[in-house]
C-alpha cells in the first residue's frame, strides 16, 4: 500500500474494502473508464488492462477510484491536475486522461455567458459582483474548466436579466 492512503486506511485490507463513489473498469488493455461521483465520465489511458494478476487489476483500480474521490471538484481543471498528481504518487502506470464527457456543456455555457455578458457592456468582474461569486470563479466558467452549479448558474442568469429554463437542443 502506498503512503498516500496510509493516511486514510489502517491496512490494505480496510483500503480494498472500501465502497468508493467513483467506480472504474478496464475497457481495454490501455484503457481505463471512470464515472466521477457526479456521474461524468473520464477516460484514463492506463495499462492496467495488460496484467495477468486479477488481484493487481483490481488494486490499480481501486487506487484509481480513490484518487478520483479525494480530489473530486466541481473544478474540473483543478480536479484533473490533482488527479494526474495523485495517480502517479500512488503508483498507477498511466499516459494522460480525458477532460471528461461533459467538458462540450460546460464550454457552451460557459461562451453563452461570456457572449451575454458582453452584449450588455458588463464586465467581468461586474458581473462576479453582482452575482456574488469570485471573479476567478466566473473567469473559469466562461472558459468552461468550471462544473457550474444551479445555484450559481440561477445567480449569473438572474443578474444577466435571465432565468434558467430546460429547452430543446438545437439540431
Amino acid at each position: 500500500m502506498k503512503k498516500e492512503h496510509k493516511e486514510y486506511f489502517a491496512s490494505e485490507k480496510d483500503f480494498l474494502a472500501h465502497e468508493f463513489k467513483s467506480k472504474s473498469r478496464i475497457i481495454d488493455d490501455k484503457m481505463v473508464e471512470v464515472i466521477a461521483p457526479d456521474g461524468e465520465v473520464f477516460s484514463v489511458l492506463a495499462s492496467i488492462g495488460i496484467y495477468t494478476n486479477e488481484e493487481t487489476r483490481h488494486n490499480q483500480l481501486h487506487i484509481i477510484e480513490y484518487v478520483f474521490d479525494k480530489n473530486f471538484s466541481d473544478d474540473k481543471e483543478l480536479m484533473t491536475q490533482n488527479i494526474w498528481k495523485d495517480l502517479l504518487l500512488n503508483g498507477v502506470s498511466f499516459m494522460g486522461m480525458s477532460s471528461g464527457d461533459k467538458q462540450g456543456e460546460r464550454t457552451r455555457i460557459g461562451n453563452k455567458i461570456r457572449q451575454i455578458r458582453k452584449e450588455k457592456r458588463i464586465e467581468a468582474k461586474d458581473l462576479a459582483r453582482l452575482a456574488n461569486i469570485d471573479a476567478a470563479n466566473l473567469s473559469r466558467i466562461e472558459q468552461g474548466k468550471y462544473s457550474v452549479g444551479l445555484d450559481i448558474l440561477s445567480k449569473l442568469a438572474s443578474a444577466l436579466g435571465y432565468h434558467i429554463d430546460i429547452v430543446p437542443n438545437q439540431m
